[in-house]
């Protein structure tokens, strides 16, 4: 029986995780793992027209719990307001110590460019503190724990030389789950911006059926573990 692992997705805010990776969350939920989403921000000012932005906020945040407790999981949201995310090194010491807290095997964030300047800095906080995290050295309230697999995560607004790298299938029942999960997120279902709901089911098929899979989510690693290994041609 294989150990079971835990995976913690970094987003900038409630959603871009439950979004692009919450196939492959859903499909190691299944079969036991720790699920753990973080979002630096609750990323309230998508807030409907009409509606209160503190009140859409407690909303968000209500969301991401439910997407999480469906997967048996657990979410964390920062109090930071939406697109107010400072890229400074108290940022990387609060999500070094999430890390520490969570032990996640595996961490999934933000690719590097993007059109949302939440997400590029969070791109650069999660890889400094993925860093702090592992190192003995910097001494936190929690002692070091280095989370030795790093992925980013296919998004449409991070696509700007995004190439899939990794590609992880997933089955129908985990498809089923995480678009049951997806639909408790307002912005996903409800949203006039951008149709979130139909672009990530048709993406999650088009990559199955590259990987000769039924659905997949793919994802991009650091250039420096970009290597196969092999003992011959």
């Amino acid at each position: 029986m294989s150990e079971k692992m835990t995976i913690l997705a970094i987003g900038g805010h409630v959603g871009d995780m439950e979004l692009t990776a919450g196939g492959a969350l859903a499909s190691h939920a299944l079969k036991g793992d720790k699920i753990v989403t973080l979002a630096l921000t609750a990323g309230e000012r998508g807030v409907p027209a009409g509606q209160d932005v503190g009140e859409y906020r407690a909303q968000k945040v209500r969301e991401a719990a439910q997407f999480a407790e469906l997967l048996g999981g657990e979410s964390i949201v920062f109090e930071i307001p939406d697109g107010e995310l400072q890229d400074s090194e108290e940022m990387r010491y609060r999500v070094c110590d999430v890390i520490r807290e969570v032990k996640p095997n595996v961490i999934i964030t933000h690719f590097k460019n993007s059109m949302h300047k939440d997400h590029m800095t969070t791109h650069r906080i999660v890889n400094d503190a993925r860093f702090f995290a592992g190192l003995a050295a910097m001494k936190r309230d929690l002692p070091a724990h280095f989370a030795g697999t790093l992925y980013y995560a296919e998004n449409w607004e991070d696509a700007v030389d995004y190439r899939p790298y990794v590609y992880v299938d997933f089955s129908q029942e985990a498809y089923d789950l995480w678009i049951k999960a997806l639909s408790l997120h307002w912005f996903v279902t409800g949203s006039k911006s951008f149709p979130y709901m139909e672009y990530y089911k048709h993406l999650a098929r088009v990559r199955g059926i590259e990987a000769r899979k039924q659905y997949a989510e793919t994802f991009m690693v650091p250039e420096e573990t970009k290597r196969l290994l092999k003992d011959q041609l």
